[in-house]
């Protein structure tokens, strides 16, 4: 329990404006709280070695109101954000471990200059010139199928796409290492699909030019790659496989594009439009304004006080937030759906086939197969990894509360 006489070192933290609050937390960790004005003057106070006694005396007489100085603290040393009590220090246990540690802020700083993305900006526009004027090079969806050995190309393919990937993702990395935030690259799971994402939430402190040049980064560098195979084709005029593969690598950067757009998941242009509409988080506020448009469709409310979770945002949070939540809703009915009528209907006819091809005299197309099954099999390996780490303990919470057994009579409610 802490006293008046109670002093407390907070730990270096970020601070800035947004609105009429204050978005306050740690870079090293991604931890950051949006905070009213008054919560802001007792963080300047407490840093000028005040007593919480102090503290609230003070905010007292600049407010004319009491504030719960203490139990602030507390939620601050919560966050990771308190380094010591009365000389006591308190533990760090919120430190993210980067990818690529050896990337040093200074050795990706000019990835914030201008200058660099106006370089991109000319490249881009050049190969977009040289598409224009050479209608040839413009490739289709055909393109991707380059063999007549099915599960070879998908093998390609895949290792093509998941190098762009890659690539995608270092851009992000090395923009947010850039604006010293410690990003971490790892694999995860959208809905049913398998991708690769990184961590830039101590982003949040740098300021917004800094915030959208690390969001839109990614995309950037799949338009690099796309317009460095047009101007290689075009100019170097390469045949044979190396032409082909050149191709398949500019169709891979551009058809990863259309899916940042699908804002109900958490894609680049997601997060952009998170931070134009001033909102903490998007997702997770239009996911609880869903569920309490179930509970109320439902006629949950006539048993149990549930208020909707978005009324207490801010006028223009809140407009945003139930928008949000529509696009959320039926996008991931529309994407769930093709995935049961499209998408797993042909993986496993492709496995079907594969598997029947595993008998075949020929080795060329037991080698075929084994390539299909390996690519196939591994993405649906890792996704089911990268799933169980994200919603596992949400699944065994529902089955112990399924297997829970249920005295009494009369109607029953489940509670989450």
């Amino acid at each position: 329990m802490m006293a008046d006489s109670t002093t407390v070192i907070l730990r270096p933290l970020s601070i800035r404006s947004q609105g009429d609050s204050w978005v306050i937390g740690r870079a090293e960790t991604g931890n950051f709280v949006i905070v009213p004005p008054a919560a802001r003057r007792v963080i300047a106070l407490l840093s000028a070695s005040r007593t919480i006694g102090d503290v609230t005396r003070s905010l007292a007489e600049e407010t004319g109101t009491e504030f719960s100085v203490a139990c602030f603290i507390e939620s601050l040393d919560d966050l990771g954000f308190v380094a010591e009590i009365d000389g006591i220090p308190r533990a760090d246990h919120g430190l993210v471990r980067p990818s690529l540690p050896w990337l040093h802020p200074q050795a990706v700083r000019w990835l914030l200059n201008p200058a660099t993305w106006w370089a991109a900006a000319l490249i881009i526009v050049a190969a977009t010139a040289t598409v224009i004027t050479d209608r040839a090079l413009v490739p289709g969806y055909h393109d991707l199928v380059w063999s007549q050995h099915p599960g070879i190309v998908l093998a390609v393919d895949a290792a093509i796409g998941w190098t762009v990937g890659c690539l995608h993702e270092l851009g992000h990395l090395a923009t947010a290492r850039a604006a010293g935030v410690p990003a971490r690259i790892r694999l995860g799971s959208r809905l049913q699909f398998l991708v690769l994402q990184t961590d830039v939430s101590g982003v949040w402190a740098a300021p917004r030019r800094t915030r959208m040049t690390v969001y839109c980064a990614g995309m950037a560098v799949n338009l690099l790659v796309a317009s460095g195979c047009v101007l290689t084709l075009r100019f170097a005029g390469p045949g044979g496989l190396t032409r082909l593969l050149l191709i398949v690598t500019e169709l891979e950067a551009m058809l990863s594009l259309p899916c940042e757009f699908l804002v109900f998941m958490r894609t680049d242009v997601y997060f952009i439009v998170q931070d134009l509409a001033g909102c903490a988080n998007l997702y997770a506020d239009g996911a609880a304004h869903l569920r309490y448009l179930w509970r109320r469709l439902t006629r949950c409310l006539r048993t149990c006080s549930f208020a909707d979770p978005a009324s207490v945002l801010p006028r223009r949070e809140r407009q945003a937030v139930r928008a949000y939540s529509f696009l959320l809703l039926s996008g991931t009915i529309l994407t769930v759906t093709a995935a049961f009528l499209i998408t797993l209907p042909a993986a496993f006819a492709l496995i079907a086939r594969s598997v029947s091809e595993l008998t075949d005299p020929a080795t060329a197309s037991r080698i075929d197969a084994a390539a299909a099954l390996a690519a196939l099999g591994s993405v649906q390996i890792l996704w089911l990894r990268a799933w169980s780490r994200r919603h596992g303990g949400q699944l065994t919470d529902f089955l112990r509360t399924v297997r829970r057994p249920v005295t009494g009579g009369g109607e029953r409610h489940a509670v989450k």
